[in-house]
């Protein structure tokens, strides 16, 4: 029988929707990501004491708040008799389309799944965040999530029955992230999208997204950099992004594969062979430079780690 008391997790920040992907792609970033301590409390409720990490106010209230509400999720769905003691440090920015909420609600149940007499399989956790996450961004889904709890490149299909597969993509291939010094909420990033698609447009992204996959399967980089566009939701933010055609042609520029918004921004990122990705980054930085903004940026490989416990 488990012992533990009290654990805590590290969970990565994410690269959603991946150009091709829209709420079905992504992949981490183990640069960055959110830590979430858990202990076992014998009241049983969800009680979050301590945010660290950042400046905004962020709600203790556990309804309210991703990692708390997936927690009380777990709980609901275990019938537990006890409940959690919750700490959440954020390391990931606030609004800047790494996942951050996804990703406090994958170390929490991550953590929370270390002092369960029986320890769950990351599928049911998945549906327990899936439930966090969409307090955040009004909506139930995956692309952050999967790859936050799973690690690398992962595809989800499904919703109420969701199944996961992580995708391999060659070695050499790393990610650049430029994160630029503003907020863009996924409530507002999602609202400017058009509830229609032309039939052309589908046919056009359906293609990339299947020359995408493909190409990550067989290693083919000239079919990779030909199929890395969306022509879908991308046209549409671009415009929530200061500088974004600038940032997005000093990524090319440099040799990338592709490059476009991470989730729902104002992150861009791109994808590139090794030997590049210092030279885009930096030419990404002074695009946004360029325009009025400072950035953080950070190089990403494209490894298999995700959400881990990581004390005791």
């Amino acid at each position: 029988m488990n012992l533990l008391t009290s654990a805590t997790a590290f969970a990565p920040a994410s690269v959603g929707n991946v150009i091709v992907g829209f709420d079905i792609l992504g992949h981490s970033v183990d640069a960055v990501g959110d830590r979430v301590s858990v202990t076992r409390i014998e009241e049983p409720l969800v009680r979050i004491t301590a945010i660290t990490g950042t400046d905004a106010d962020l709600p203790l209230e556990a309804a309210k708040n991703t990692a708390g509400r997936a927690l009380m999720a777990l709980r609901e769905a275990q019938s537990l008799s006890w409940g959690f003691e919750v700490q959440i440090h954020k390391g990931i920015p606030l609004g800047s389309g790494l996942g951050g909420s996804a990703a406090s609600a994958v170390a929490a149940v991550v953590a929370a799944n270390a002092l369960l007499p029986t320890p769950l399989p990351k599928l049911e956790l998945l549906k327990f965040a899936m439930e966090g996450e969409a307090v955040a961004s009004g909506a139930a889904h995956v692309d952050n999530i999967a790859p936050s709890l799973f690690g690398g490149l992962v595809l989800t299909v499904g919703i109420d029955h969701p199944r996961t597969k992580q995708i391999p993509v060659p070695g050499r291939i790393r990610a650049v992230l430029v994160h630029p010094h503003m907020f863009l909420s996924t409530r507002e990033a999602r609202g400017v999208l058009s509830k229609q698609v032309t039939l052309s447009d589908l046919v056009w992204q359906c293609a990339n997204l299947a020359g995408f996959i493909s190409a990550c399967y067989t290693d083919d980089l000239d079919m990779m950099r030909d199929a890395f566009e969306d022509v879908v939701i991308e046209p549409q933010r671009a415009r929530l992004i200061p500088g974004f055609a600038a940032v997005k042609q000093a990524a090319v520029d440099g040799g990338a594969l592709g490059c476009s918004i991470s989730g729902a921004g104002p992150t861009v990122f791109a994808w590139c062979e090794a030997e590049h990705a210092a030279a885009i980054s930096a030419g990404m930085v002074q695009a946004f430079k360029d325009h009025g903004l400072e950035s953080d940026a950070w190089i990403s490989q494209m490894g298999t780690a995700g959400a881990r416990v990581i004390s005791p």
